[in-house]
């Protein structure tokens, strides 16, 4: 199954690892690792006005979405009953 992440762009739900409110960066180890994660080129930013919402962590990119973390969830669990 895949999650669309807003934006066009879609991705296998299997490489998500965390799906977190934009708001934590205010906690300074988070804000640690985004930061290195920009200078290493992880961050993908999908938004359009640069107004990100959440933040999705896969096993190859960060994704900065416009879509809140709680309808992301949902979506992931929406994909889940199709397949049961």
């Amino acid at each position: 199954m895949f999650l669309h992440l807003g934006e066009n762009t879609v991705i296998p739900r299997r490489e998500i690892i965390a799906i977190i409110d934009v708001k934590a960066r205010k906690s300074p180890i988070t804000e640690e690792f985004i930061d290195i994660a920009k200078d290493e080129g992880f961050i993908k930013d999908i938004t359009l006005d640069g107004k990100a919402k959440s933040f999705v962590i896969t096993t190859n990119n960060i994704y900065l979405s416009p879509i809140s973390c709680i309808t992301l969830k949902k979506r992931t669990k929406t994909s889940l009953k199709h397949i049961d």
